[in-house]
């Protein structure tokens, strides 16, 4: 038995909302539980979308909220309501595979896992149209070993066990790195991570998704990300400045060039 852990705002589109609701409903192995989190107040056609899908799937549980808070602080509202030890993760602009919760239940059981997520293709327009394949280092040594420079979990595929995630201090507020930020703080804690390394998701991407990841706020959010990983000591200082340097580089160039940067460099 698994829950499923989604927050939206009213930025998404109601029918990418949909599929990717769906695209959890129809797994191989479907949720037992399901928490929607609206961070804010929606647009009438999101709303509208989830009284259809409440109508379709009982197990589907909405947490409204009027004010929007962030990811992090919904995140952490919405996972104290999830009701089973393991908890899915899933953004709600992407799409599952049939097979993904199948095999990352699996690594659970077989690689004593509190965290696992799994290769993704990018895509954009449709699943069709794939722009890109971002895959992870598979075994805890090496995540462990991965994350003091970058972040080695796609969080969203991710599933994780819930007490593993309280006892770490749940979600927190850190624009751009509420997950990273998480799971460094896990892995200090003795928490084992996995990788699945077939393809677990459809990740939508294009343009916009880059262009969240340029510009000064970007940069300022990532340099405070990296002082607190420095200071919890997970991080050496090389680990520190190299990591800083990257974000820099990365954020200050144009668009299109950080583009390939991600595609061509980072996404190995």
């Amino acid at each position: 038995m698994y829950s499923m852990l989604m927050s939206v705002y009213k930025k998404e589109k109601a029918e990418n909302l949909r599929l990717s609701v769906e695209s959890m409903m129809k797994q191989t192995v479907p949720p037992d539980d399901a928490v929607l989190y609206c961070d804010g107040r929606l647009t009438k056609e999101l709303y509208d979308t989830i009284d259809r899908l409440k109508e379709k799937y009982d197990i589907l549980n909405v947490l409204y909220n009027n004010e929007n808070i962030g990811l992090g602080k919904a995140l952490a509202k919405g996972l104290k309501s999830c009701k089973y030890e393991i908890v899915a993760r899933m953004d709600s602009d992407d799409i599952a595979f049939p097979d993904r919760m199948e095999r990352q239940l699996e690594a659970f059981s077989r690689f004593g896992a509190d965290i696992v997520s799994g290769t993704v293709e990018e895509f954009e327009g449709d699943t069709g149209n794939i722009i890109g394949i971002k895959s992870l280092p598979q075994y805890d040594e090496q995540i462990k070993k991965y994350a003091r420079k970058r972040n080695p979990f796609n969080h969203p595929c991710v599933a994780f066990k819930k007490e593993s995630v309280l006892k770490a201090g749940n979600y927190q507020h850190c624009p751009y790195f509420e997950d990273y930020w998480l799971w460094l703080r896990m892995l200090k804690n003795g928490c084992v991570g996995y990788n699945v390394p077939k393809a677990v998701l459809h990740m939508r991407s294009g343009e916009q998704l880059y262009m969240r990841r340029g510009g000064k706020d970007y940069i300022r959010c990532a340099l405070d990300f990296r002082k607190m990983a420095r200071r919890s000591g997970f991080c050496s200082m090389t680990d520190y400045i190299t990591a800083c340097m990257g974000h820099i580089v990365a954020a200050a160039v144009p668009n299109k060039l950080r583009m390939i940067i991600y595609s061509k460099v980072l996404r190995k």
